[in-house]
C-alpha cells in the first residue's frame, strides 16, 4: 500500500465532549485533517462520552481527537477510554487530546491510553504529522 493510499484511508473523529461550548479549535483541526487528505467526522458540541464512543465504533475510525477546554478531562477522557476498551476498539484507535490540559494531568491521561496531548499553540503540521506516523494500519 502506498503512503498516499494509507493517508487517504485515515478516518478521524474530532469530538467535543461534555459541556464545553468552545469549538473553534476543533473546527480548525477538522479542516486541517481534511486538507491533509484524512476522512473527517465532526461530532458537534456537547456530546456525552457514550455518544463519542458509539460514533468512534460505528464509524470505525482510526483516530479519535478529543477537544476539551472545560477542565473535565480527568473525568470524561477515562470514560471514553473505558468505553473503547469495552468495544475492543482501544488498541486500534489512536486517541489524541487537544486543549488546555495542565502538565500535572498529562501523565494520568497517558496512563489511560491517550497517545498524545496537544496544547494551545501546537502547530497544525505537528498534529497532522503525528497522525500520519501513528495512525493504526488498516
Amino acid at each position: 500500500m502506498s503512503t498516499e493510499t494509507k493517508q487517504q484511508s485515515i478516518r478521524c473523529l474530532v469530538a467535543k465532549v461534555g459541556l464545553d461550548g468552545h469549538d473553534r479549535g476543533a473546527h480548525v483541526i477538522a479542516r486541517a485533517f481534511r486538507d491533509a487528505g484524512f476522512e473527517v467526522i465532526y461530532s458537534g458540541l456537547h456530546k456525552s462520552p457514550d455518544e463519542i464512543i458509539q460514533a468512534a465504533v460505528q464509524e470505525d475510525v482510526d483516530v479519535l481527537g478529543i477537544s476539551i477546554l472545560s477542565g473535565a478531562h480527568d473525568t470524561l477522557v477515562p470514560k471514553i477510554m473505558d468505553g473503547l476498551e469495552e468495544y475492543d476498539a482501544a488498541d486500534d484507535t489512536l486517541v489524541l487530546v487537544g486543549g488546555v490540559i495542565p502538565e500535572e494531568d498529562r501523565l494520568g491521561l497517558r496512563d489511560e491510553g491517550v497517545a498524545a496531548i496537544f496544547g494551545p499553540g501546537t502547530s497544525i503540521e505537528e498534529t497532522v504529522e503525528f497522525v500520519r506516523e501513528n495512525a493504526p494500519e488498516r
